[in-house]
């Protein structure tokens, strides 16, 4: 039987039942006019340029050609040259797209548009993914966009039938948000590890924690998080009325922030089955000893923007025991999950490294949730830890003799309210507040920048 178990009054699941083919696109195009879909792809230059990369964007290039109901394609170009941004003009020509926008970041029209709101107080002046998604909600919102849809440009699997997908709840149904969710199986293995044995376990471990207390305010939101399929999916779709009220994490926690922030401000919310067969994208390499790169830089991300959001929107507080028992909790419930992830992979036939799961969770993972935990405690509880550590030691006592316990002290509590916060932009509503021209001198950019590559 196909599953199609609906377990969440405030998020409607749309599963792939199979009982025809689900051609959506002529339901979408008779809604067109009205929701004048927007599309954004994020794309690092390397996506077209490498040789090992340029088959998997050409596939998504030749798909979203046929498709029919999109106003503008956006093509976000980060860390590329003059040169390089006219070289995919010129394949995005030559494959017979019409309908794009290359927005070059570091181009001289929207480098202006960057400097502009970084100059009015909205710190944009750090390139990455956030800030590029960003901007392109920006010109999606001056070209008169009702819906905006974003996705990646590493999907090695991509139909044009998976985009329809995830459009159709926002496009057909008037949903505020849809996001897509699917299987990470690849070369006959399981994938998505930081989702599976970092994002499901910590959020159980945080809710039997709220369990034992009944702290039902946290449990809803740890609820919310954990109903999703695959919470760290790139792919979604906003109305634009929910878009211009969102923040937007500018960090590997994008994907959990903007699910927090959804949690807030929509109340119509959808996740799509992107796909009937496995899903295969780009991976992060482990990175065992590098914490600002790979996997060991995503998890911290997450991880933080999980705490920061129980801790700054829900009033939790964090202490040294509250991180130690968790992640004790964690890791317990990560060794569940491990053994019925083998069992699982046995039934299906796939190959399964045990050890190589177990290795993860007791090294990477655990270590986030420790740095995290000092992220959120500093400096507010860095008096406690320090002094502790003054009194164990003869050697020290010269400086509390010294006044230095006191000093401690007026220092913790002139900076208790100073606690980590995910590093994020300021919501569209708010710019075009401060500055009520942008969308209009943002659309006069791509009318300008465009016309070098016609």
């Amino acid at each position: 039987m196909y599953n199609f178990s609906q377990k969440d009054t405030n998020l409607t699941t749309f599963y792939l039942l199979g009982t025809k083919a689900d051609d959506l696109a002529p339901q979408l195009r008779r809604n067109m006019k009205r929701k004048k879909p927007v599309l954004v792809v994020p794309t690092l230059a390397t996506e077209f340029t490498q040789e090992d990369s340029r088959p998997v964007f050409l596939n998504i290039v030749r798909q979203l050609r046929r498709v029919t109901y999109l106003n503008k394609i956006i093509f976000g170009l980060d860390r590329a040259t003059d040169e390089e941004a006219k070289e995919l003009a010129d394949m995005l020509k030559k494959a017979g797209m019409k309908n794009f926008i290359i927005q070059h970041n570091k181009g001289e029209g929207f480098q202006s548009i960057y400097d502009m709101l970084t100059d009015a107080g909205f710190n944009l002046d750090q390139p990455g993914k956030g800030r590029n998604m960003f901007m392109s909600f920006g010109i999606a919102q001056a070209l008169g966009a009702q819906s905006v849809g974003v996705l990646d440009a590493d999907i090695k699997t991509f139909h044009r039938r998976q985009l329809d997908r995830l459009f159709y709840p926002v496009i057909v149904r008037d949903y505020e948000f849809s996001k897509a969710f699917y299987a990470r199986i690849s070369d006959g293995r399981i994938y998505g590890r930081v989702k599976r044995l970092l994002v499901d376990p910590l959020l159980i471990a945080l809710k039997r924690k709220f369990a034992e207390f009944g702290d039902k305010k946290f449990l809803r939101l740890a609820d919310y998080l954990l109903d999703f399929n695959y919470q760290l999916s790139g792919e979604v779709a906003f109305d634009t009325s929910l878009l211009r009220r969102m923040h937007f994490a500018t960090n590997w926690g994008v994907e959990i922030f903007t699910l927090i922030e959804v949690y807030r401000k929509a109340t119509n919310i959808a996740q799509v089955q992107f796909s009937h067969a496995p899903f295969d994208h780009k991976h992060q390499t482990v990175s065992p000893e590098n914490r600002e790169g790979g996997l060991y830089k995503m998890a911290i991300d997450i991880v933080t923007t999980i705490f920061s959001s129980f801790v700054v929107e829900e009033g939790l507080e964090i202490t040294e025991y509250f991180i130690q028992d968790l992640t004790i909790g964690y890791r317990n419930v990560a060794e569940e999950l491990i053994k019925k992830y083998a069992d699982n992979a046995a039934f299906a036939s796939l190959n399964y490294d045990r050890n190589d799961e177990e290795a993860l969770v007791k090294t990477i993972f655990t270590d986030a949730i420790l740095t995290a935990g000092d992220y959120l405690m500093s400096p507010s509880k860095m008096a406690d830890r320090f002094l502790r550590i003054l009194a164990s030691d003869d050697r020290f006592q010269k400086y509390l003799e010294m006044g230095l316990q006191k000093d401690l002290f007026e220092y913790e509590r002139d900076n208790r309210y100073q606690i980590f916060e995910v590093p994020q932009t300021v919501s569209w509503e708010r710019i075009i507040t401060k500055l009520p021209r942008i969308l209009l001198q943002i659309g006069e950019t791509v009318k300008k920048e465009q016309k070098q590559y016609l």
